[in-house]
């Protein structure tokens, strides 16, 4: 007969069992260029992966687990092509500073600076894809610092 060490759960987590509370602080936007969604988009969607995927219970403050951080980046630039014929594509690059602070559990304590980015046709007009790059972007953001949080990767 198996016996678990009792941090993992059946999500594949690894958040010890001494830690039942998240809370996630509003994410600034620090970047020279401010995209007006972007604060409220991430810091709702990392709390909703850790609501959705994790037994932890949110708080408004001081949770066992604590997010604060901001977002420091926001960058377009255009992307190299390798060919003549390849189309012109930009690239919006996204960088967040997350620190977690945890009391209950300080082998959990990190502060790391995460980035993502998504291509896009040059010939688009920004204003009408930067919602969805947004929204593709922040998924891949939250998951990067869900894997670092709760699956030590």
């Amino acid at each position: 007969m198996q016996h678990s060490c009792g941090i993992y759960s059946f999500s594949g987590t690894s958040i010890p069992p001494e830690v039942e509370t998240f809370s996630v602080g509003f994410f600034e936007n620090l970047a020279s260029i401010n995209s007006p969604l972007l604060s409220q988009t991430f810091t709702e969607k990392l709390k909703q992966k850790f609501i959705s995927e994790t037994n932890l219970s949110i708080v408004e403050t001081e949770g066992d687990f604590k997010f604060t951080g901001d977002i420091t980046n926001f960058v377009i630039a255009p992307v190299s092509a390798q060919s003549t014929d390849n189309a012109q594509l930009n690239r919006l690059t996204i960088t967040i500073n997350v620190k977690l602070e945890s009391e209950k559990n300080p082998k959990s304590d990190f502060e790391q600076s995460f980035n993502n980015f998504q291509d896009f046709d040059a010939a688009e007009n920004f204003n009408s894809v930067e919602d969805q790059l947004i929204d593709e972007i922040t998924d891949m953001l939250v998951q990067q610092v869900f894997n670092k949080a709760a699956i030590n990767w």
